[in-house]
């Protein structure tokens, strides 16, 4: 079974990023693509420790088009999303290929992951396994999760342009993703099994609960319950309630406004 790592990066300048990450050495049917985005557009291919490693240049802007670019490019029959702040640790590839040899009916799995900070683990992504639908499944980031490629390719599903870093909208793209694939009836299992760890002393994207993070809120509430609306920009509302300055009606008043201004896409206006 093949497998490929398909990273979303920008400004890297080599191939180096790979062996930072700990992609490197398992073997030639363990590949690596690097989706960069960065003042050119080039293709540079590498062997690094015995692992192929292709590096897609390009000057386009947006993490959903970024893996996108790299799931097009991939030749692997399981792929893993990547970011680039994750470390693996040894022999991970190995694993997770052999978690889709034992679930023949997975056609996605969402495994876990370590979160640091300041050098210690203080929260472990997932840790269960277990049949994921769509109330337990959206809260996942994209670095945790693994699919069949011809499972998306069959049901057209990709990675949205509109949200995530670089995007008109935050974040949303990997809910976005999941919620594409349990609609399309693919079956995601999530997995015990802890691919790496990933720290998180700083944010690259996230502000605040501000203005601006409840409307593109709105947005996304929009765009993925377009039936459920009404209910869940209750459950949006009240989730981030106690971690906002803003109170229940103003949170209220973004995220209507964004659910409003889905129809046009428009952007928060800071008003």
């Amino acid at each position: 079974m093949k497998l490929e790592v398909l990273v979303a990066t920008m400004n890297q300048s080599d191939c180096q990023l790979a062996e930072k990450m700990n992609m490197c050495g398992a073997g030639k049917e363990y590949g690596v693509i690097l989706a960069n985005q960065a003042n050119r557009n080039e293709i540079v291919q590498e062997e690094l420790h015995g692992t192929p490693v292709k590096m897609i240049s390009t000057t386009t802007k947006g993490v959903g088009l970024n893996r996108n670019i790299a799931l097009l490019a991939s030749t692997a029959e399981v792929v893993l999303f990547a970011d680039d702040d994750v470390t693996y640790y040894d022999g991970f590839q190995e694993q997770v290929c052999e978690e889709f040899k034992k679930n023949s009916k997975a056609d996605v799995i969402i495994f876990s992951l370590h979160v640091t900070k300041n050098g210690q683990i203080i929260r472990t992504v997932n840790g269960k396994r277990k049949r994921l639908y769509l109330w337990n499944a959206l809260k996942f980031g994209t670095c945790v999760i693994a699919v069949r490629k011809n499972s998306l390719l069959k049901n057209r599903i990709c990675f949205s342009q509109l949200f995530g870093g670089g995007c008109m909208y935050s974040s949303g793209e990997d809910s976005l993703f999941i919620g594409d694939c349990l609609k399309s009836g693919l079956r995601i299992y999530a997995c015990d099994f802890v691919l790496g760890k990933c720290a998180k002393d700083t944010s690259t994207w996230f502000s605040g609960y501000h203005n601006k993070f409840f409307y593109d809120k709105g947005v996304l509430i929009a765009c993925m319950f377009p039936r459920m609306k009404g209910i869940m920009k209750w459950y949006f509302a009240l989730r981030f309630l106690k971690l906002s300055e803003l109170s229940f009606k103003e949170i209220m008043n973004q995220i209507n406004a964004g659910m409003k201004g889905y129809k046009n896409l428009n952007v928060y206006s800071g008003k």
